[in-house]
């Protein structure tokens, strides 16, 4: 029996760019929606919050002062924003997963994908606050644990995406 240790050493090997954006939107979306229901359940605040503190960083923190209830443009700037934020980390976190060959399973994947997750959630909740200080008041465990599971979601899905790619590709 050979052991591969070297397996996941670094190779140049590109991405499936369009695999790596499409996971990210895919699992921005779940996570957005997991969010909004964490919200809900764990802390009883509106699930609206959420899109507010996110459509927040385009359309400024005045609209964090009114009520947490339903606007179609807030939620449409919301889903936006988040939108673009998964496209590009899916992409940073394909071009991470692809040179290292943590895709050769879908365990590494969604493990090397949960990482990712916990460093986007430590990005996002205490370097960025610099610029948008709204989002201190939600650090903690729920989304710390929401950002492990869409990083892992999203590593899973860029290893769908990508058995379907392999598997349509001419031999």
């Amino acid at each position: 029996m050979e052991l591969h240790l070297s397996a996941h050493r670094y190779t140049h090997r590109t991405p499936d760019w369009a695999a790596a954006a499409v996971a990210g939107f895919v699992a921005c979306a779940f996570f957005s929606a997991v969010e909004m229901l964490m919200v809900l359940l764990v802390t009883g605040q509106s699930p609206w919050v959420p899109p507010r503190m996110v459509a927040a960083i385009v359309l400024g923190p005045g609209i964090l002062s009114q009520p947490a209830t339903f606007d179609v443009s807030i939620v449409a700037m919301a889903l936006l924003v988040h939108a673009a934020i998964g496209v590009v980390l899916g992409i940073v976190l394909g071009a991470i997963i692809a040179p290292f060959r943590l895709d050769s399973d879908i365990v590494t994947v969604s493990i090397a994908g949960g990482i990712f997750g916990l460093i986007v959630y430590v990005v996002n909740f205490y370097v960025m606050t610099q610029m948008f200080p709204w989002f201190m008041e939600s650090r903690g465990w729920t989304m710390v644990a929401g950002h492990v599971i869409f990083g892992a979601f999203a590593g899973y899905m860029y290893w769908v995406l990508r058995q379907m790619d392999d598997a349509g590709a001419p031999s």
